[in-house]
């Protein structure tokens, strides 16, 4: 049995996006004895999922590792991504992927969700904002979801991302808030509401700093008082470490190592 892993992120257009996953993930997979190949469920010419299949197995892998490079499990793509490999879908929702053509044993892991040590980093991204913790909250804002089973999946490791982030810091509070649905203005105001708490520090919860942390977070939050960095997780050592325990796991689980 010969196994390989293969990670899997979302694509980008944009190049810095690009290098910064394919940068965490030669990081991660620099002291591995298996094949690791990057790829993406869009976008990226010659670097689809498929042609990670195909690469992996041209290298004669019979046992591959897919992992999943997401924030949460309550991403439609993860589930459509796991459907396009053969496993249940967790709803009627219904991708639009087809099959992989794989003859490989394909084991299919787990995004970052609450992570404790993304929830460190997340915390060292933005002390610098920080000055009086105990008269200041915490807002995590993540992507999101509308669709049932998913929204409650983004709100279980949303909430649990903030409370470990908010104890970490000694916040006086600490919530989330989703993209989708919108309800990043109404948590920032609800939070500035509160008499015991003077500030409110923004967290994005987005792999690579682009478009939603750049543009729309700020948007969508125009008008109101905030601290923000728009620092996202990309590049961290968090991440590198996340993807090769994920892997090392995998590979002792399965006795490779």
């Amino acid at each position: 049995m010969n196994p390989g892993i293969l990670v899997v992120s979302h694509g980008s257009r944009e190049n810095n996006w690009v290098n910064l996953l394919d940068e965490a993930v030669r990081q991660a997979s620099g002291s591995m004895n298996v094949p690791v190949v990057s790829a993406f469920l869009e976008i990226v010419g010659g670097r689809l999922i498929q042609d990670g299949i195909d690469e992996l197995e041209k290298q004669g892998v019979t046992d591959m590792f897919v992992l999943p490079l997401f924030v949460s499990s309550g991403s439609t793509h993860v589930d459509e991504i796991g459907q396009a490999f053969g496993f249940s879908p967790l709803t009627d929702f219904e991708g639009d992927l087809g099959l992989f053509r794989v003859e490989a044993n394909v084991h299919y892991g787990s995004p970052i969700d609450d992570d404790e040590d993304i929830a460190e980093m997340l915390w060292s991204h933005i002390q610098e904002l920080s000055t009086c913790p105990e008269r200041e909250a915490v807002l995590l804002i993540g992507h999101g979801s509308k669709e049932p089973v998913f929204h409650e999946r983004w709100q279980t490791g949303l909430s649990g991302l903030a409370e470990r982030v908010g104890r970490r810091g000694g916040f006086r509070k600490a919530d989330y808030a989703m993209l989708l649905p919108d309800q990043a203005a109404g948590k920032l105001d609800a939070l500035q509401q509160q008499s015991e708490v003077d500030d409110v520090i923004v967290v994005p919860v987005f792999l690579s700093q682009g478009y939603f942390t750049n543009k729309v977070i700020p948007a969508r939050l125009q008008g109101l008082a905030y601290r923000y960095n728009s620092r996202a997780m990309l590049p961290h050592p968090a991440i590198e470490n996340w993807l090769k325990r994920q892997m090392t796991d995998w590979l002792s689980r399965n006795g490779y190592c």
